[in-house]
């Protein structure tokens, strides 16, 4: 059989295998922690579900229109100026399925053949494979645990090249959890006010914050950069949302409608239901927010705390989200029963063998030296699953 050249420019998931064996060891009984899930534990807010359910009776159930219903684009707009101070019309949001939707939207109105897109890694998973679906070619910036996983101009200036067509900033990060402060993202801006490049600037979890941080937001730097900037972000991570399926992009009224153009082929509008449980997520009471917030601080300040008890585990606090993406290069090497360790890969597979607790490995995200430990699970499991962790490494 023979498939597209599209289609075999996919890379298969490095973590596929490991949530397969995860799946097989609990369906024969095992009880498996999962550190690996990229969603909160959190149920939806009631008052979201209420808002779903009011709009399901009043008939709300039909096509709308493709960018989503104009009062759901109007409270995004609110949103972007109350918390951004990002002044948008309504007419320059998408809203898609999904924040991941709205990158791929955004990759393929900016990206084609032969353009290059700059990603940092450690980097979320999807980047890579949507830039090849584009017919683009990644360039990668190495950032390092001693930088707070974070890039300095000098790094971007260095990846810049005749095809340069877009950089993709990520903050507060997946997978390492690192948070530009506004003086940094000052630098990134400056230092791509003269290429011409445009920026997709993934703020997916900037309500997930920790420690008085702010968040800062790449297009807010002067209007030429907003003009070149698509900000996406979505309901999925800050208001527990992650099956709802609504992200939104915000760009240029060209780009803006290029985007609504390509989804209108692909998906047509997001769910109707979805986008006034969204609408209810943006306009209605936040206090369950901040008590999640409050709750992934507790979580992190804990694992952080086992995982320094470790020997040979390094791991950077993180100011965002909800991981750890510790260094766990010193058991390269080490023999555990028949098992020798040489990767990240290979120390996920021992944890889930021996302490029955899944992790991602780092190769997913570009540096195999490392595991992505999430912590949007209870306190309880994180306490089980660190103690086990412990347990086998000590060995």
């Amino acid at each position: 059989m023979r498939l597209s050249s599209r289609a075999e420019r996919m890379s298969p998931s490095p973590t596929l295998s490991v949530d397969a064996r995860a799946k097989e060891l609990a369906l024969s009984g095992e009880r498996i922690i999962n550190f690996g899930v990229g969603e909160p534990d959190f149920d939806t807010p009631q008052n979201i579900k209420e808002a779903a359910t009011e709009a399901m009776y009043r008939g709300q159930t039909k096509y709308t229109p493709v960018p989503g219903v104009l009062e759901l684009r109007k409270a995004i707009c609110e949103k972007l100026l109350q918390d951004n101070g990002l002044e948008y019309r309504p007419e320059e949001i998408v809203v898609s399925c999904g924040a991941k939707h709205s990158l791929y939207n955004a990759i393929h109105v900016l990206a084609e053949e032969g353009d290059e897109v700059i990603i940092v890694a450690p980097y979320w998973v999807s980047y890579m494979e949507q830039i090849k679906l584009a017919g683009a070619r990644p360039v990668v910036i190495k950032a390092s645990a001693e930088n707070g996983f974070k890039i300095k101009p000098e790094d971007i200036l260095g990846a810049l090249g005749p095809r340069t067509r877009a950089m993709i900033l990520n903050t507060p990060s997946n997978p390492t959890g690192s948070v530009y402060t506004p003086a940094e993202i000052t630098t990134v801006a400056e230092a791509l006010s003269d290429t011409g490049i445009w920026v997709v600037s993934d703020e997916i979890y900037e309500k997930l914050i920790f420690d008085g941080a702010r968040h800062a937001s790449i297009a807010a730097f002067n209007p030429d950069i907003k003009k070149r900037t698509i900000v996406v972000n979505g309901v999925s991570k800050a208001y527990a949302m992650t099956g709802w399926r609504i992200g939104y992009a915000a760009a240029d009224a060209e780009v803006a409608e290029a985007m609504a153009g390509l989804q209108s082929h692909c998906t047509s509008n997001p769910d109707s239901i979805a986008q006034a449980a969204a609408l209810e997520a943006l306009r209605g009471p936040q206090q369950s927010l901040s008590l999640m917030v409050a709750a992934f601080a507790e979580r992190r300040d804990y694992i952080l705390h086992r995982l320094a008890q470790i020997p040979g585990i390094k791991c950077n606090k993180p100011g965002g989200a909800f991981y750890v993406f510790p260094d766990v290069s010193a058991y390269f090497g080490r023999k555990f029963g028949c098992a020798t360790v040489a990767s990240g890969s290979d120390l996920a597979a021992l944890l889930l063998e021996e302490a029955k607790v899944a992790v991602v490995p780092g190769a997913a995200f570009g540096d195999d030296r490392f595991i992505r430990i999430s912590y949007a699970t209870s306190l309880e499991n994180i306490k089980e699953g660190m103690d086990r962790i412990s347990q086998v490494l000590s060995i």
